[in-house]
């Protein structure tokens, strides 16, 4: 090599790469950082980071929790009320950073979800949750809480129930398989729990859309979430990664809306496989001018030329399957199983 030239190009390179850092483009790979798992005895932070939860709600919620074997702390304000939100966004800021401050809570459970959680996002103190681990876990709304601090500290979190929800006996299985008797290589079949359901309802029926395996790290969440995180971010990184989705209540022609922005802005053929949850509700109505569920599924899906399953017992459903937002798994879509290749917990 010449060196007159090495020098040269040397302070260019630097400079450029410079630029690069400044610019947001040249990031350092963010470290995997696993939670301590939960043991019955243990203290659970319980917040409401989105909506307002009311007396019922909240009650089961601490029936949930204590029935595991938790103790329960509650937010100081989680009865907060403005509006659709459980408060003022700093009133769920403060609950949220406090849970995770507190050196007595060793887990913090989302009691609902709703609307809200997209607005914390700017403001959460990441150093705060970075340097005090825990265990972070919800569904639906939680989707942006979950994808955005996994994205800015590496921590694993858990999309799975609610502290409301119905904690069926699959739903408590896997919670405990999953947050707290942890094992490598965890099978599970996707569809097991909801094939009585399935008899008796379409939705509940599955379908490999495309077939084949997979494996990567999973991310995903409440459709609905996915599609307005694109572009900021906290836009979840999909590539070579297992992508999972679930969603209730929205026509057919919204999902096809709302996959088409995940196919251009994420994009969809970037991931390593799919899996879908129970789209429960999002069935076209008789009579009207559009496409099936299944028909728009496979419509904006089965080109990617990636594995694609539908039918898994995860999202607002009864039978609610925790799974490690950022932990290693696989996908076989052929006979609809996945598998934890890690553990989420330490």
């Amino acid at each position: 090599m010449n060196r007159r030239n090495f020098s040269k190009i040397l302070p260019s390179a630097l400079l450029g790469s410079t630029y690069l850092a400044n610019q947001g483009l040249f990031k350092r790979k963010k470290k995997t950082i696993k939670p301590n798992r939960l043991k019955k005895g243990d203290t659970i932070g319980l917040i409401t980071p989105g909506s307002y939860i009311g007396d019922d709600g909240l009650e089961k919620a601490i029936n949930n929790l204590e029935g595991l074997g938790f103790q329960v702390k509650l937010a100081k304000n989680i009865r907060a009320e403005r509006g659709f939100t459980a408060g003022k966004d700093a009133e769920r800021l403060a609950d949220l950073h406090s849970m995770f401050g507190d050196k007595q809570v060793a887990g913090i459970w989302c009691a609902r979800g709703g609307y809200g959680c997209g607005r914390l996002l700017p403001n959460i103190n990441y150093k705060l949750i970075k340097r005090n681990p825990k265990v972070l876990i919800g569904f639906s709304d939680i989707t942006a809480l979950l994808q955005a601090v996994h994205k800015e500290t590496g921590l694993i979190g858990f999309h799975g129930p609610v502290g409301s929800s119905d904690f069926t006996d699959y739903t408590r299985e896997y919670l405990t398989k999953v947050l707290m008797e942890p094992q490598d290589n965890l099978t599970i079949r996707l569809s097991k729990e909801n094939e009585g359901f399935a008899k008796t309802d379409k939705v509940y029926q599955t379908a490999t859309i495309r077939g084949g395996k997979a494996a990567g790290k999973l991310v995903g969440g409440n459709l609905s979430l996915l599609a307005p995180l694109a572009g900021t971010k906290y836009q979840p990184n999909i590539k070579g990664k297992l992508l999972f989705i679930e969603e209730i209540g929205e026509a057919p022609y919204r999902i096809d809306r709302m996959l088409t922005q995940l196919r251009q802005s994420y994009p969809l053929k970037d991931a390593a496989g799919i899996i879908l949850g129970v789209f429960k509700g999002c069935e076209m109505k008789e009579g009207s001018r559009s496409l099936s569920l299944m028909e728009t599924l496979t419509d904006r899906l089965v080109d990617l030329n990636i594995p694609v399953f539908y039918g898994a017992a995860i999202g607002h459903i009864a039978n609610n399957l925790t799974l490690p937002i950022g932990g290693e798994a696989r996908l076989n879509a052929d006979n609809g199983e996945i598998t934890l290749l890690e553990k989420g917990v330490v």
